[in-house]
């Protein structure tokens, strides 16, 4: 799964990186779920980027708090489940981060590792979007795609975020691809010889707390 993540990276390299404008960047340590995230749509006038809420309310939802529950969709059957097949072909985003924390088992306790790719360069998660409306609010929501570990991932969890190489970051967003089978065969492991992970402080396990020592290593 993916359940922290992390955007340290500066506002003109993101641009420069990914193609897109940024009005206002949030730099956080400790991203967590139901709060703000950078993302990315593609249009026919190219991309846009803005923030949306971490965990997916669906446009059906009779209620908001399903989106605490709703922060991953599993890839393998994202064309199957009512909450996501839409959204499939209608409404997919990238989701912007520079490293993701996960949580190993050791023992009877949990030790949080941070992983980074590509040396820490910025990355995104393949997600997907919706709009929930009420008489009186709008939320605009998003959930992060996850998949199978690769050799890395699997020694700290049984899954991981499905990230996105540049290649196929232009094909997720094309919004005139309708095909199922395409999409989903862009929704694989990414290779872990271009991932490193190393443990951090329990700190990371307090949503509140959000300062750099969380991405420093421990002994």
């Amino acid at each position: 799964m993916c359940g922290r993540f992390t955007l340290e990276t500066s506002k003109e390299v993101l641009e420069s990186e990914l193609n897109i404008s940024i009005d206002d960047l949030q730099i956080s340590y400790n991203i967590a779920p139901t709060q703000n995230v950078l993302s990315i749509v593609g249009t026919n006038q190219g991309r846009k980027a803005g923030y949306l809420q971490w965990g997916l309310i669906p446009s059906w939802a009779k209620d908001a708090k399903i989106g605490s529950k709703m922060i991953n969709a599993r890839s393998e059957t994202v064309d199957e489940k009512p909450s996501f097949r839409n959204l499939l072909i209608r409404r997919r985003c990238l989701i912007v981060a520079d490293s993701f924390y996960e949580w190993k088992r050791i023992s009877n306790q949990k030790q949080p590792y941070r992983i980074v790719v590509n040396d820490g360069k910025v990355f995104t998660f393949a997600g997907l979007w919706d709009r929930w409306r009420t008489e009186e609010k709008e939320i605009v929501t998003c959930t992060i795609l996850t998949t199978k570990p690769n050799d890395l991932m699997q020694s700290l969890h049984d899954r991981m975020p499905v990230i996105l190489d540049k290649q196929a970051q232009d094909i997720w967003l094309d919004p005139s691809l309708k095909d199922k089978k395409v999409l989903k065969s862009l929704l694989t492991s990414y290779n872990s010889s271009e991932m490193t992970a190393y443990p951090v402080s329990k700190k990371v396990n307090n949503p509140s707390v959000n300062d750099v020592s969380l991405i420093e290593p421990i002994k």
